[in-house]
């Protein structure tokens, strides 16, 4: 199995633990998308804005003297936009309903960003061996 589908099982076992999630993404820091699960067909838009954002938010902890980024939380009206980091080299970004309970939000998208981590540096250790 490649590391994308691997990535794919992890975001699709992410859905099914936590309601009210409407979608789920992994990308690379740069804003390559990796693996999806939702219904909307912009995946490659909300990479490349999650990279942007990612690129603020690390910009935002450094400057403040918060040490490392790992993740960002916005809040809309008709929902959430959550960014967490994935190791040194990729991103999971979900999209919640307003109504998600966002401890447990937070609890299993950790849980899934350290499990895409090692995936992805597993994958990259293996292709720098070659």
């Amino acid at each position: 199995m490649t590391v994308d589908a691997e990535v794919g099982k992890e975001l699709q076992r992410l859905r099914a633990r936590v309601p009210h999630l409407t979608g789920a993404l992994a990308a690379t820091v740069d804003g390559f998308v990796l693996a999806h699960d939702s219904a909307t067909p912009e995946a490659e838009s909300v990479a490349a804005l999650t990279a942007a954002a990612l690129g603020v938010g690390m910009r935002l902890t450094d400057a403040t003297a918060q040490g490392e980024f790992r993740e960002l939380l916005v809040r809309g009206e008709r929902g959430y936009v959550a960014i967490y980091a994935a190791g040194p080299s990729a991103v999971v970004t979900v999209l919640a309903e307003p109504r998600a309970n966002v401890g447990r939000l937070q609890l299993e998208v950790r849980r899934c960003s350290a499990q895409i981590a090692q995936l992805v540096e597993s994958s990259l250790g293996r292709a720098e061996r070659r």
